[in-house]
């Protein structure tokens, strides 16, 4: 089929060292099995509707949660995202991102969060990004769909690279956030809220560029298992999440 995506030999020697060893009996080809993992996800496919070619698709459901378990994927999209350095720019932002009647069907006590919460739009999840100057995510946060802008910032902010700005808007314009970035040697670019007495001057040229956190959602949301949560256990999601996202921008980086 022409349709099918398949993970080029270079690509595999790019995300390979992050692969846990095999013991043992050997593992079936890496290629094949991951490229049949992301065709899935990115086509939001059943696993038992993974085309023939992937091979069994027990072996591609398996693997994907033995290694999402495991937090391979999480480790591949941080390796090769952390390889391009220190950024000179920032871009912070959060999308919801719905979830499925069978992701909610969890129950809500366990040892995990589910990271589900309800909105004003039903159930869902948000995923929080910080980006680049080239719109290329760098951090990934998932939490409840209810959580604040300025809760997730708040969580990522020891996480964040050492960059000179920040892009946000409005959501991010808080006292403690950015005396916190301005701690941290970062200046930033965020419009002030109605509720300022005193609204705080920013660089409104410079806020321009701030699309470009908004064009990596929608590339990231045409991934089918991404704009549509139907798993239930959130490091599942969350790696499905950074598997498109190491795709989508980072597997091809030199």
């Amino acid at each position: 089929m022409a349709d099918l995506f398949w993970l080029t030999e270079a690509q595999v020697a790019r995300i390979s060292p992050f692969f846990p060893l095999s013991h043992g009996v050997p593992r079936v080809d890496d290629q094949r099995v991951v490229s049949g993992i992301i065709h899935v996800i990115r086509n939001g496919l059943r696993w038992r509707d993974a085309p023939a070619e992937y091979g069994p698709h027990k072996t591609l459901y398996n693997r994907f949660i033995r290694w999402s378990r495991m937090g391979v994927f999480n480790r591949i999209f941080a390796g090769l995202a952390g390889r391009r350095g220190q950024p000179d720019r920032l871009m912070i932002d959060a999308t919801h991102l719905k979830a499925h009647r069978t992701a909610a069907s969890l129950l809500k006590k366990g040892l995990l969060p589910r990271c589900i919460g309800r909105t004003k739009g039903g159930l869902n999840s948000k995923l929080h990004a910080v980006c680049d100057g080239q719109g290329r995510p760098v951090l990934l946060l998932l939490t409840e769909g209810q959580m604040s802008d300025h809760k997730g910032a708040a969580l990522m902010l020891p996480h964040l690279p050492q960059a000179k700005e920040l892009l946000g808007d409005k959501g991010y314009d808080s006292c403690r956030f950015r005396e916190a970035l301005i701690a941290r040697g970062i200046i930033p670019c965020i419009p002030s809220t109605r509720s300022r007495k005193i609204p705080i001057p920013y660089d409104k040229v410079l806020y321009r560029q701030r699309h470009r956190v908004e064009n990596m959602f929608g590339r990231i949301k045409d991934w089918r298992r991404v704009a549509m949560r139907y798993d239930r256990c959130a490091h599942t999601f969350f790696s499905a999440i950074c598997l498109a996202a190491t795709v989508l921008f980072w597997i091809n980086e030199s």
